[in-house]
């Protein structure tokens, strides 16, 4: 396992060159989000997902969110519903998870759906810039409480992942809002950090973590 500072923008390059070996790989990379740690592999990549569901002892039956630079890394895997264009546009980058079609069969998504975001936080974006959009569920055992520290993230996996990313301790906080597109106004399925101003309903993707 190797372990890298990620703390400032020079950090960015180093970072990425090895996350990309990593991720073509199929490995497993250790992030920090705008909140908590997250486990990033290729979306892509039906081999580097099983890996995050071993790591997790998560259930085989549920998705894992992706994380994506910008807009045109969303468009590329998910359809956004032109009446969110706007509010999204207004929103993101954010701790707001959208749940959407996807335009091809993607390993982390499913029955047609993947969810995706663009983060707040710069220096994620900047490495999924160069790297690719990927998976950013939270560095832990299923049902277990996300970590804002690497070493904590670390002691709760089933595993070690290839790449180690240090952002040191992380804010913490909500975890991200989560929001069904196939709705007219969209449903909240999970409440978080940031408000949508929908009523509170969730079920497909509810047990979907950070």
């Amino acid at each position: 396992m190797t372990r890298l500072r990620f703390r400032a923008p020079e950090d960015v390059a180093t970072a990425s060159a090895a996350a990309i070996e990593v991720v073509a790989a199929g490995g497993v990379v250790l992030v920090p989000t705008e909140s908590y740690y997250g486990l990033a592999v290729d979306p892509l990549r039906s081999d580097a997902v099983e890996r995050v569901l071993d790591l997790k002892g998560r259930p085989g039956d549920l998705g894992l969110p992706v994380v994506c630079s910008d807009w045109d890394q969303v468009e590329a895997l998910v359809t956004i519903p032109s009446a969110f264009r706007v509010k999204l546009s207004r929103l993101w980058p954010a701790a707001l998870t959208v749940v959407a079609p996807s335009r091809a069969a993607v390993p982390a998504g499913r029955a047609g759906t993947l969810a995706v975001r663009i983060p707040d936080n710069d220096l994620l974006r900047a490495l999924l810039y160069r790297v690719g959009p990927l998976t950013a569920t939270s560095a832990n055992r299923h049902g277990g409480a996300p970590s804002t520290e690497v070493e904590a993230a670390l002691a709760s996996l089933e595993g070690s992942p290839d790449l180690v990313l240090d952002g040191g301790r992380l804010a913490g906080g909500l975890v991200s809002t989560m929001v069904d597109l196939s709705a007219p106004e969209g449903r909240v399925v999970r409440s978080g950090a940031v408000a949508w101003e929908s009523p509170l309903d969730g079920q497909n993707w509810l047990l979907l973590e950070h």
